[in-house]
């Protein structure tokens, strides 16, 4: 699996909160198939088999923000694509717990 950490931030929009454009993007995940995602306060962690469909997500949310008479968007994007080994997120937290004993 291919993780990716995702903050989609709109600019300009009339009130500090941005629940509600966090609310939109995420409703896309969840017509996601194959995909397995995280919500967090700071952004949110998706896992799919291939970095090409995290790409292809990435862009549907980001997207869907301008949908919103928003007139710019900053989206980050962290990956971390292992070779090594199995990586999915609930693989990565149990790795440091682990050690947290």
């Amino acid at each position: 699996m291919v993780i990716m950490e995702i903050s989609i931030v709109p600019i300009g929009t009339k009130t500090a909160s941005l629940s509600k454009y966090v609310a939109d993007v995420v409703n896309i995940l969840k017509e996601e198939k194959g995909i397995n995602y995280t919500l967090t306060s700071m952004g949110t962690i998706i896992e799919a088999v291939s970095i090409k469909k995290l790409f292809e997500i990435a862009e549907k949310m980001h997207n869907e923000v301008f949908k919103k008479n928003i007139k710019r968007v900053v989206t980050t994007i962290k990956i971390d694509d292992r070779k090594d080994k199995d990586n999915t997120i609930e693989s990565k937290i149990k790795s440091v717990e682990e050690k947290l004993k």
